[in-house]
């Protein structure tokens, strides 16, 4: 499978550097043999090889990586969703290890694990001084077996001890479908496993089971990719069958692909909006780029990470694996949208993003609109990505906002549904009182620039003459917590909200709570309900200019032949 991924071996003939291929090895194995034989300290050979392997990987490119038997496991998960255990996440928090979400419907779930749950030991082990990762191995197992856990809950302080038997966890593509307003429906993918195809599709059948549903917003943000199958079924659900998606071309023949619509659409004519971000990434691009460069749907949010590779999986001796970059992608415009050029590496090891002087203008294939290559997926409306205020960002890392919904859930058996729930002025108030004696310094932006105006004013020889005044500026500046928790009320408010409504309808209230005051989400809603807008959108098209500056240049136009 493609990773964006792909398994199985393909033939290559190495005639043209055989040789040097083979006196390389030979050098090799003789030094390693040698290296283990007479260093002067013992040495793990295993350690020694793996080292070895990594470093000479590292020099090509983050994705083509070694996955040695130890991890497939692992690697399998980040492919099918799929583990045994008992469904939830855990969390560090300070010298202790707690339960931060369970899944719904999983066996910690059922068992009554919560958020907060504090673990003291699995099947009588104590987790005390251990890792996330070392608990998490501990949790994990067979499925149908079972595994004893003892935690103490926030709400009376009470050791709890929970028989869980482990299942199957699959963890879903969708994580979230549903209506976000009367007529508007929304769909939630984090990720390309197996089936993502399949979820998307049944999730957009239920949606138009709504005689309201009329648009789609379609969130990608912050995914990172995966099956390349799967991003190729999910655009067939919105394209007419035998439309080309997207092709691969890589040094061997056989990867020099035209991937079709091969399946009937289920939607060609529903506006619909794609969400995207800087965390978007490969199967995700692969996505948001045919469904801009095929005019059919909207792109909203920020430029994607700009991954145009695409990585084959090879079986090696002894269970391992290679996953290895053997091709690039190029989305119906013909385009590919790659922003790092990882053959060429500068004296100091870095990479370089594609060159402006190197970024071709494409056209969009229905309507001619121009797009661009070598810099991820440039959204038809940007907007810039939301930023909290430093307290909100202190309180969160310093888990004040998780704490007091521990303490919230302990106190309310239940609350209204998550996209209702508001959390009152009294219990904000309490909130206040929550953290009143606890310590979550930050420092502002405009208290940043102070301090550096004062240390060039320091090395300038300036800054005693101006002493009094420097010490009434900083003290005018200075932040108040008190004011900034009124300042920020709203903000701090709805971080408070998503997580309280996550302790009782899991990741699907977060979402729903989120969506609430989701910037993005609204303006897609803005975009789908003023049809002029949205047809403007995809049908105006404009002189190519340069996608960083004005500088005219030439386009490449692949309009002719795109629908084959």
């Amino acid at each position: 499978m493609l990773a964006l991924a792909t398994t199985g071996i393909l033939t290559y003939s190495f005639t043209d550097n055989y040789f040097e291929v083979s006196k390389n090895l030979d050098i090799f194995a003789t030094l390693f043999k040698e290296l283990n034989s007479h260093y002067v300290d013992d040495t793990n050979p295993g350690e020694l090889m793996k080292k070895g392997i990594d470093e000479m990987l590292e020099s090509l490119d983050p994705y083509t990586n070694y996955i040695p038997e130890s991890d497939i496991e692992d690697y399998k998960y980040m492919m099918t969703g799929q583990y045994g255990g008992i469904g939830a996440l855990i969390r560090q928090h300070g010298d202790k290890i707690m339960i931060a979400e369970p899944y719904e419907n999983k066996p910690a779930q059922k068992a009554d694990l919560r958020a907060g749950d504090v673990i003291l030991e699995v099947n009588g082990v104590s987790v005390k001084g251990k890792k996330t990762d070392e608990v998490s191995k501990m949790l994990k197992g067979t499925p149908k077996t079972e595994v004893k856990v003892l935690v103490e809950r926030d709400c009376d302080k009470k050791t709890l001890e929970k028989v869980i038997i482990r299942e199957e966890i699959k963890i879903p593509s969708v994580s979230y479908s549903g209506m976000i307003n009367e007529n508007t429906g929304y769909i939630k993918l984090t990720g390309f496993t197996e089936n993502a195809g399949t979820e998307v599709k049944n999730a957009l059948t239920e949606l138009k089971k709504n005689p309201q549903f009329k648009f789609l917003v379609f969130d990608l943000r912050n995914n990172p990719g995966g099956l390349l199958k799967e991003a190729i079924d999910i655009v067939n659900l919105f394209v007419a069958k035998g439309q080309d998606i997207v092709s691969t071309k890589g040094k061997i023949k056989d990867w020099d692909q035209t991937h079709k619509a091969m399946n009937a659409p289920l939607d060609t004519i529903t506006p619909m909006v794609v969400l995207v971000n800087r965390g978007s990434a490969s199967a995700s691009e692969i996505v948001s780029g045919s469904l801009q460069d095929l005019d059919r749907a909207v792109v909203i949010g920020q430029r994607s990470f700009g991954k145009g590779l695409v990585q084959q999986t090879i079986p090696l001796s002894y269970n391992a694996q290679l996953k290895v970059t053997v091709a690039k992608y190029y989305i119906p415009s013909g385009r590919c949208i790659q922003a790092l050029n990882y053959s060429h590496r500068n004296e100091d090891g870095s990479v370089d993003k594609v060159p402006d002087s190197l970024i071709t203008a494409f056209r969009t294939v229905r309507n001619g609109r121009v797009v661009y290559d070598g810099a991820g997926i440039a959204p038809d409306v940007a907007l810039e990505p939301q930023k909290y205020a430093n307290i909100s960002v202190s309180l969160m890392n310093k888990s004040y906002v998780f704490d007091f919904a521990t303490q919230y859930r302990c106190a309310h058996p239940e609350i209204a549904p998550a996209k209702t729930f508001r959390l009152s002025d009294a219990e904000y108030e309490d909130f206040k009182s929550f953290i009143k004696d606890k310590e979550y310094d930050y420092t502002t932006k405009t208290e940043k620039l102070m301090e550096d105006l004062k240390k060039s004013a320091e090395e300038e020889k300036n800054y005693d003459a101006a002493k009094t005044e420097f010490d009434a500026l900083k003290a005018k500046i200075a932040h108040n917590k008190n004011e900034d928790l009124n300042r920020y009320r709203e903000e701090i408010k709805n971080l408070l909200e998503e997580e309280i409504a996550s302790r009782y309808y899991f990741q699907k209230g977060r979402l729903e709570a989120y969506n609430k005051s989701d910037t993005e989400v609204g303006e897609a809603q803005k975009v789908l309900s003023d049809p002029s807008r949205y047809k403007s959108i995809l049908t105006t098209v404009e002189k190519a200019t340069h996608p960083f500056h004005a500088d005219k240049f030439k386009v490449k136009d692949k309009m002719s032949g795109s629908q084959n």
